[in-house]
């Protein structure tokens, strides 16, 4: 048993052969807690469990499906599970076209979130502000890149002033889950069913749209459903991938400069 496993043994009292590993969880450990009533629960571990389940209920909030938040304590989330079998159908992307409409219809006033949060090691300085290009900029892509090689942050630090031309200055701040992406999605039977593991912050809604479309295809159903996006979102979308792609280069390593080298090579030209 590991340390989380006990931990979460002796928080819920459920015992060790009721616990079983879930697939995924690459940043932190995933149990499915098999309660002795019969219900379903899922504990995770972190840093940041009562941030992650104050995201998730606002996500609930807006009308957008995600697991309900049973308890945090002490660095461990417990959640009702979710059923879900992982078949992305056309119908499905609409119904998840719908629902990233749904809450990118919530706006906030400024960009950020009002408090910090973390995936996995790297910080995410989510101080609000009014300056778009800034925030994306300064909080997402030079913070991301702060610790790797001086070749790629030269790269990015080139590419700060020009993003006052590049994007939108002022966008509508709209609520982004904040790691879209086919895995924190479930879906079950043609529908969506629960959106999870959110890095939420208010900023532009291109900013979720060109994750999915970083590490997924999102077929001409969804896009239909979600409907129309401003002129010029092409040339932003790679700008927007490169903050998942530094991402997943610092936590997973060298399998994603490709992917990092080939987004700066379309926003350098």
């Amino acid at each position: 048993m590991t340390v989380f496993a006990a931990r979460v043994r002796q928080l819920t009292g459920v015992p060790e052969e009721r616990l079983e590993r879930l697939a995924g969880g690459d940043l932190s450990e995933v149990l499915l807690l098999r309660r002795p009533e019969g219900r379903l629960s899922v504990a995770k571990g972190g840093a940041s469990v009562g941030t992650e389940a104050a995201m998730l209920r606002a996500i609930a909030s807006t009308g957008t499906p995600a697991p309900m938040v049973e308890g945090e304590h002490d660095g461990i989330l417990l959640l009702e599970h979710v059923a879900n079998d992982g078949v992305f159908s056309p119908h499905a992307w609409g119904d998840i076209g719908i629902a990233i409409r749904r809450l990118h219809d919530h706006r906030g006033t400024r960009y950020g979130w009002p408090v910090d949060y973390r995936i996995g090691t790297i910080e995410l300085d989510n101080r609000e502000g009014g300056d778009w290009p800034s925030f994306w900029g300064q909080q997402r892509l030079a913070a991301t890149a702060s610790i790797l090689d001086r070749p790629w942050r030269d790269r990015i630090e080139r590419l700060l002033p020009r993003l006052a031309l590049l994007l939108p200055p002022s966008p509508d701040p709209v609520h982004l889950h904040g790691d879209l992406w086919s895995g924190n999605i479930l879906v079950a039977e043609g529908r969506l069913v629960a959106l999870i593991d959110p890095a939420c912050c208010f900023g532009h809604c291109e900013v979720d749209l060109a994750m999915l479309d970083l590490f997924d295809t999102p077929p001409g159903e969804f896009w239909e459903a979600y409907g129309g996006l401003d002129d010029g979102w092409r040339q932003r979308r790679p700008i927007y991938q490169l903050f998942p792609a530094l991402v997943h280069l610092r936590l997973f390593g060298a399998a994603y400069a490709g992917m990092v080298d080939r987004l700066l090579e379309a926003v350098e030209t």
